[in-house]
């Protein structure tokens, strides 16, 4: 790279100071989404490290899907709200691998639990995760909401709205939101951006109603994108037009 691309690349400025990015489960998995893959979790450390070096606090949201998925749970027999807890459960599994992959690269972190285990990770609490932000630290939050029957979705919704985020980025393996399913109709066509409203009466499943809700009434916005291409993060932190914005 000539020292003029470095000058440039130094000069870019991130249109967000503070994002959530909410993780599914199966995107820390191995390759059919199952366990944790060092790869995948390494990957995924490596655009959060270049989006904080941007200057950007960094929180965020993972799922459990990848080892436990409480409505399954309930569909095999278990009763649903201790499905939800042991999902829930799943989620600090998988924020203490990317806690651990984080740290590696030198990157301060911290996990918060919204179900208390102090020995593994701190609780939820609103002001301490925004110090930690301001401090430059990486915030984890695992255990959902700490209540059954609510998604990792809602917990991404609920504490981007608690913490002050200015955005929700949520990772997908799609690079936006379709008109409909984009690997069974070739013509599918792809929403660069869309209203809450509209999104709804589409039904296009952005997120589950409940997060989605949240979302609108206190006019979040949320980028639907393609986390799985190189650099996407950086790239849409940096302003730049990837995936699909969902806005008022």
């Amino acid at each position: 790279m000539t020292a003029s691309a470095k000058t440039k690349k130094v000069q870019k400025k991130a249109k967000y100071s503070r994002v959530l990015l909410k993780l599914s489960g199966e995107s820390l998995g191995d390759a059919n989404g199952v366990g944790i893959g060092p790869e995948a979790v390494h990957r995924m450390a490596e655009q959060i490290c270049e989006v904080r070096e941007l200057g950007v606090e960094v929180v965020v949201v993972v799922g459990g899907g990848n080892i436990f998925r409480g409505l399954s749970g309930s569909e095999r027999g278990i009763e649903r709200a201790t499905g939800d807890y042991m999902g829930m459960l799943a989620t600090v599994i998988n924020a203490l691998a990317l806690q651990d992959a984080l740290e590696k690269q030198g990157v301060p972190t911290r996990v918060q639990s919204a179900i208390a285990m102090s020995q593994v990770a701190e609780s939820f609490i609103r002001r301490r995760a925004v110090r930690h932000l301001e401090k430059g630290r990486v915030v984890i939050f695992g255990g959902g909401t700490g209540n059954p029957f609510f998604s990792t979705d809602t917990a991404a919704a609920l504490r981007a709205n608690e913490i002050g985020a200015d955005v929700i980025l949520k990772a997908t393996k799609v690079d936006g939101i379709y008109d409909s399913d984009p690997k069974k109709n070739p013509n599918a066509k792809r929403f660069t951006q869309i209203t809450y409203l509209d999104a709804l009466q589409r039904q296009l499943k952005v997120m589950d109603s409940t997060a989605f809700s949240l979302c609108m009434d206190n006019k979040m916005p949320i980028i639907v994108f393609d986390f799985f291409r190189e650099h996407n993060l950086r790239r849409v932190v940096l302003g730049e037009q990837v995936g699909t914005l969902v806005t008022s």
